[in-house]
């Protein structure tokens, strides 16, 4: 939100004046080429301090992909080199919904007084069990491979939160739930198909979320889903969900907006409320049915994480009795988003473009057999009508 200037200290006045600007639409698809690789011997910089549109991690995890002569520029014409290729595939609306957020949180942030203000700050011996912690810290294939489970084709569960942690996080929520209604305030709701729960980052869990997906989330997806993660997630989503009597009971048929979702039970007593999953689909394949071996369903433990693509196909069955509340974390990765938009097949990971090429294939097939076929007889009819007849 753009303070009035009446109110802002010098130095808020000069990152104010220095907002990135979008250059000249003169230069823009020429400017605007990333590199395929990251450079990881380059050590990018923080962005907090500036007043950005996106998530300043977002800046920081894009930088090491910035072609070589705006790596060398200053952070300002980095930060506006970034800002302009970001609200690129941002139509006016989008950024409309950006700025009006923005002005949203920071009417939240100076009201709301926090519950347990530690768990604001990522502290992954009191949040995690050992069992995580070890195989993130250790970050080898084998101690990933101890750690999860395959449920299913492309779909990981593992413990993950204390019970600890998962009781001050309920109770966090169940604070601000009552500062709402005290406040009588409006909150937005955590995306168009949930009515209850709340988004984290509108209430301060931004920083602590994307240190949760930078440390932790992102090496394991990298290596379960090399295919959408290679190169790390770089932003986030995070929110809270409620099931039971008098909230949302279930979840229709969809996908996730994100490269990867991450979903931990809080608790609380609860009967149903099973995910259920049907294949993982690009834009083109998104109403495609689904395969046999394709279709699972999961039970929510309290403290447990279900791991999947945000592309795979999911709902939630009713929530029967008592009173289910969720951890979600949408993970992006904005390299990923820029790539896909130069391809047309993603049959590496999608089960439609995965049965179009096999079709192609065995179209193709048959075709060259017919060819070989109709090749043989006219070859044969050839010699029979070249062989002199008998005496």
């Amino acid at each position: 939100m753009a303070l009035d200037s009446s109110g802002e200290q010098p130095e808020q006045q000069q990152q104010q004046q220095q907002r990135p600007r979008a250059p000249s639409s003169k230069t823009r698809d020429a400017r605007l080429k990333l590199r395929r690789t990251p450079n990881e011997e380059h050590e990018p910089e923080n962005y907090e301090d500036l007043p950005l549109d996106f998530s300043p991690a977002l800046f920081s995890s894009l930088e090491r992909y910035l072609p070589e002569k705006v790596l060398n520029s200053t952070r300002i014409e980095k930060a506006r080199f970034m800002s302009e290729l970001l609200e690129s595939y941002s139509p006016a609306s989008e950024l409309n919904r950006i700025q009006r957020h923005r002005e949203y949180r920071q009417r939240i942030l100076p009201s709301y007084q926090r519950l347990h203000g530690d768990i604001y700050t990522l502290d992954p011996a009191s949040f995690f069990v050992p069992s995580f912690l070890d195989a993130v810290s250790h970050s080898s294939e084998e101690r990933f491979r101890s750690m999860v489970v395959p449920s299913a084709p492309g779909i990981y569960t593992f413990d993950m939160l204390q019970p600890r942690f998962c009781e001050m996080l309920l109770a966090e929520v169940e604070h601000m739930e009552k500062w709402v209604y005290d406040s009588r305030s409006t909150i937005m709701r955590p995306n168009t198909m949930n009515r209850f729960g709340v988004v984290l980052d509108d209430f301060g869990f931004e920083s602590m979320l994307q240190k949760l997906v930078d440390d932790f989330i992102s090496p394991i997806s990298q290596f379960l889903f090399p295919e959408v993660c290679g190169t790390g997630l770089d932003s986030h989503h995070g929110f809270i969900v409620e099931y039971g009597k008098d909230r949302d009971t279930d979840l229709g048929f969809h996908v996730d907006d994100s490269e990867v979702s991450l979903n931990v039970c809080l608790g609380k007593q609860f009967s149903g409320g099973e995910l259920y999953f049907r294949g993982v689909r690009c834009d083109h394949h998104v109403n495609s049915e689904s395969g046999e071996n394709e279709n699972y369903d999961y039970s929510h433990v309290p403290g447990r994480a279900i791991l999947h693509r945000g592309r795979h196909r999911h709902g939630a069955k009713a929530t029967t009795s008592g009173h289910r509340v969720n951890l979600i974390l949408w993970c992006r990765s904005s390299t990923f988003r820029e790539m896909k938009s130069y391809q047309s097949d993603f049959s590496s990971w999608c089960g439609g473009c995965k049965v179009d090429r096999q079709n192609r294939r065995q179209a193709s097939v048959k075709a060259t057999i017919e060819l070989l076929k109709r090749r043989t007889a006219e070859k044969t009819l050839v010699e029979l009508s070249s062989t002199p007849p008998a005496d």
